[in-house]
């Protein structure tokens, strides 16, 4: 073979290595730029709702701890809620009590609760029990909360926040509005009603038209 094209024979074999290498290359590049398009293409098509929850602004009053399922039942039943009620819960925690009271009465129901987390695990409640339409719950500190147009009142504080929020409630609660206390009662406001539940006790008082003078 004449050396003429012995050069030729390499230098073709050498563009079709090259070209090879290049093409194995490209699609290599190609590979990898097709695994990256699913991350994308994938990705949910609605965006996650943005949060209605701030960072909470000071430590709880209280800790957290649910109320038995029958002794939510009770209180409920005790304070004769119903359809027409405006219900605020005070501490809602997880929003049983106003979940509870939408699911079984149809009442209209505001939860109140410093904890964010504890907010939006209540938005959910609430959803899944198919009663957004008719309950809320706001984040904010409950002494510095405007429930006005409660028809009643739960909670589950402690005793000296009873005895704190116990001015609040009568100087703005309308006379007649029902407040049920699991577990607590509110000093030498005596309650017009006392229930035990599986050993939980629960107290029940109506807003006087005037607030006796020792209350004041």
């Amino acid at each position: 073979m004449g050396f003429k094209k012995i050069l030729l024979l390499l230098v073709t074999t050498a563009s079709v290595t090259s070209l090879g290498v290049a093409g194995c290359a490209t699609q290599q590049r190609d590979f990898e730029a097709g695994a990256q398009v699913p991350t994308s293409t994938t990705a949910p098509t609605t965006e996650t709702p943005a949060s209605t929850t701030q960072p909470q602004e000071r430590p709880g009053d209280v800790p957290y701890v649910p109320t038995p399922q029958p002794v939510v039942d009770a209180m409920l039943k005790v304070a004769k809620v119903g359809k027409n009620d405006v219900l605020y819960d005070l501490g809602s925690g997880d929003g049983r009590i106003v979940v509870t009271a939408a699911q079984k009465y149809g009442t209209r129901g505001t939860g109140i609760d410093i904890n964010p987390e504890l907010i939006q695990e209540a938005n959910e409640n609430a959803k899944q029990a198919g009663v957004s339409d008719r309950v809320r719950f706001v984040q904010q500190d409950l002494f510095n909360t405007d429930f006005s147009d409660a028809t009643v009142v739960t909670l589950y504080l402690l005793p000296d926040i009873n005895l704190k929020l116990r001015p609040k409630l009568l100087k703005e609660l309308k006379p007649g509005t029902r407040i049920v206390s699991h577990a607590f009662d509110m000093g030498d406001w005596k309650p017009q009603q006392t229930l035990n539940v599986e050993g939980k006790t629960i107290y029940y008082w109506v807003v006087p038209e005037k607030v006796p003078a020792n209350l004041q």
